[in-house]
């Protein structure tokens, strides 16, 4: 069994037509050690399926399931914090702070226990291919690569099972892109996480274990 799975997962906006969906009967299942690539066009509800999985949002029908237990029975906050790290398009850094402090920062949120966050926090960095050089940068000094990775060590954290990455090459050029993948496969195959990628991208699509389409229901008509 998957470590994730969607079971006829449906969403509809609370003011729209009980017969108006945003998708339904969606039936997913995500396991460890592989990425996997979910992708749509605009509009057809990749942000909404990111917010049921991250449970920012609860779904209208059917269920998601974490480690076999469904999410509305789950404490969403400890979840959030301790299972799942998440990975924004706009990086959602805090420009105040150097790049170790990101890092820091997130360890504390979470409560996890480390006796030396600095020095966890370098090894992370320096795991996704940054230098030390780069540890008392301030955010607004690095590039949207190096951004990007720093986002990536922040969700490594607190070690995570699932890592869910929301257009991460998105605003990045191609040869940064496939560093980026790099470092998601590494992921996947060797420390074992489920990495989950919502994309426009055909090259992520091409690397991805398994490719998921979302597709609404003005799609399906």
């Amino acid at each position: 069994m998957g470590i994730l799975k969607l079971e006829n997962v449906g969403y509809r906006y609370k003011d729209a037509p009980k017969d108006v969906y945003v998708f339904k009967n969606i039936n997913y299942e995500f396991e460890q050690g592989k990425m996997y690539a979910i992708k749509g066009k605009s509009g057809s509800g990749k942000t909404t399926l990111l917010s049921l999985i991250t449970g920012l949002e609860k779904c209208t029908e059917g269920k998601v399931l974490y480690d076999g237990k469904d999410l509305k029975k789950r404490n969403l906050d400890k979840y959030r914090n301790t299972d799942i790290g998440i990975i924004f398009q706009s990086y959602n850094l805090l420009p105040s702070l150097t790049s170790v402090e990101n890092i820091i920062l997130s360890m504390d949120v979470s409560k996890v226990r480390i006796k030396n966050k600095k020095k966890k926090a370098i090894e992370l960095m320096e795991s996704v291919g940054l230098s030390k050089e780069h540890i008392k940068r301030k955010i607004l000094k690095l590039s949207g690569g190096e951004q990007q990775r720093i986002a990536i060590a922040r969700s490594l954290s607190y070690n995570p099972k699932i890592i869910i990455a929301d257009e991460p090459t998105g605003n990045l050029d191609k040869d940064t892109e496939n560093d980026i993948l790099n470092i998601f496969e590494k992921l996947a195959k060797e420390e074992n996480k489920c990495i989950i990628v919502v994309t426009h991208s055909q090259n992520v699509c091409s690397r991805a274990d398994v490719v998921y389409e979302l597709k609404n229901n003005k799609d399906e008509k």
